[in-house]
């Protein structure tokens, strides 16, 4: 499976590329979408969305992962970060993606152990749990990051599905 992870931003939204392998995890591509500051709000949430639409179209993955946005103290920044992560969503949902979201605590505590790690901290635990990840930006580090976290969910959650099915006769019964 090829979970893609996204960090969205109004200027830069990282992106990362795992594939599960079983219990496996292996790093395929990450990078960022930029938007020019200099541009009106609709030009630059429409180069985001082009710029997810070609990251999608090239690396077809199967499911998409989204960190929820932090509320920032100044209310402007909140709400254009609020409309790039409308954008990085219908992006996602308009490619047919599966998308789940993850709160940046429970990202971290995937990752690092703990929910109030530092950026270095999970752009370094990245690096270990998929070496060929190399160094990469630090937008791309966090979506890579929101990618493994929903791999470490998405197995559990597999594997407790598969331990009801039995007691119960297959779910829903």
């Amino acid at each position: 499976m090829r979970l893609l992870g996204l960090d969205p931003g109004l200027q830069r939204t990282g992106w990362g590329l795992i594939e599960v392998l079983g219990n496996r995890l292996h790093f395929l591509a990450a990078g960022i979408v930029t938007t020019d500051p200099a541009h009106d709000l609709a030009i630059r949430l429409d180069a985001l969305y082009r710029g997810l639409q070609e990251v999608v179209a090239r690396h077809r993955p199967d499911a998409a992962a989204v960190e929820e946005t932090v509320v920032n103290v100044n209310a402007d920044s909140s709400l254009k970060l609020g409309h790039a992560r409308g954008v990085v969503l219908l992006a996602a949902a308009h490619a047919g993606l599966d998308v789940t979201e993850y709160a940046a605590k429970t990202v971290k505590r995937a990752v690092v152990g703990t929910g109030a790690a530092q950026k270095r901290q999970v752009a370094m635990m990245v690096r270990m749990l998929l070496p060929g990840s190399g160094r990469v930006s630090g937008d791309a580090a966090d979506a890579l990051a929101v990618a493994l976290c929903h791999a470490h969910h998405h197995a559990a959650q597999t594997r407790l599905l598969e331990a009801l099915a039995p007691s119960t006769g297959g779910l829903g019964r």
